[in-house]
């Protein structure tokens, strides 16, 4: 039966008098959000502030978070065997001018992935045995094949980023190894609303099979797997954003990013972005970022020496 106006009156005023009306609930979190986040300012304060501010706590960032634009210098490249701190930090802030052409490229052709397949090399280079993977009869790649950029500064700034997080992933918590169980591999996207170009990378790929732990079985590419299942997994998803830019065609909306995405449980991360039915496994999906371009792997090739290349699938 429903209640009538009067009841509903008293009860409301009760409440008003009492202090005890509920606040709203937070709404739930979206991939749109975390970048717009991660964006200009305007983007930024579209979002929910509670939204907002729960998603900046799962943040860990690998470079410091700067929404101030740099302008970009005609500078040659330089080497991913970096000495000082604000060099690499430059770097991901404002990368060199083939990536910043890449990004751009990203926006003026409406977010369409054909337009980066253009700056491919047609070369089609086989992908050879990684760390035993034949014996194992695992591919790691989508293709047995790979390509590279025309490009080769855009090669040697992917073989960066791989490098960056590497050295750098210990300051937030994150320990990885690049080998073909743990980090190789990373999805180079363009954000369906912005035109943003970014690369989700994945970490922690396979992690080796624990009936009490990790009691799933993830096939060739898991056997042999040195890579402990522990918190660790939190922080598998690393997100590299290039720098967005505007209408202009010298003008930039916000400069690179380089941040962990943590997904501990508790977070929202993980219990608004993570599939429920991957949640174990903390993966985050390159697809619900933007229309996914390539697949960027960084793998040792190397026999008794490592030796690692960049293949793009």
């Amino acid at each position: 039966m429903r209640s009538s106006l009067p009841l509903k009156f008293v009860f409301l005023f009760s409440l008003s008098l009492t202090g005890a009306i509920s606040p709203s609930p937070c709404p739930k979190a979206t991939v749109s959000d975390l970048l717009s986040l991660l964006g200009p300012p305007q983007q930024a304060r579209s979002v929910n502030s509670q939204v907002a501010q729960r998603l900046y706590s799962s943040f860990k960032f690998l470079v410091p978070f700067n929404q101030t634009l740099i302008t970009p210098s005609p500078r040659r490249w330089l080497s991913s065997k970096l000495t000082t701190r604000n060099k690499v930090d430059e770097l991901i802030l404002s990368p060199p001018p083939p990536v910043l052409e890449l990004a751009r490229l990203a926006v003026d052709s409406g977010a369409d992935p054909a337009a980066i397949h253009q700056a491919l090399d047609p070369a089609i280079i086989p992908v050879p045995d990684v760390e035993g993977s034949d014996e194992d009869r695992c591919q790691l790649t989508r293709t047995p094949y790979g390509r590279r950029f025309i490009n080769e500064e855009l090669n040697s700034y992917l073989e960066f980023l791989f490098e960056i997080i590497v050295e750098r992933g210990p300051r937030v918590g994150l320990n990885v190894s690049l080998s073909r169980y743990d980090f190789f591999h990373g999805h180079l996207f363009i954000a369906k609303e912005s035109g943003r170009l970014g690369i989700l990378f994945h970490a922690k790929e396979y992690p080796a099979y624990d009936k009490e732990v990790f009691p799933f079985n993830m096939g060739y590419c898991q056997v042999g797997s040195n890579v402990a299942y522990d918190d660790s997994m939190n922080l598998r998803n690393i997100l590299w954003l290039a720098p967005l830019p505007s209408n202009s065609k010298k003008a930039w909306l916000a400069p690179g990013v380089l941040v962990v995405l943590d997904a501990h449980p508790e977070g929202i991360i993980y219990q608004d972005l993570i599939p429920e039915y991957v949640d174990y496994a903390r993966t985050l999906y390159e697809e619900d970022f933007g229309e996914v371009v390539v697949d960027v792997n960084y793998l040792n090739v190397g026999a008794e020496v490592p030796k690692f290349q960049i293949f793009i699938c």
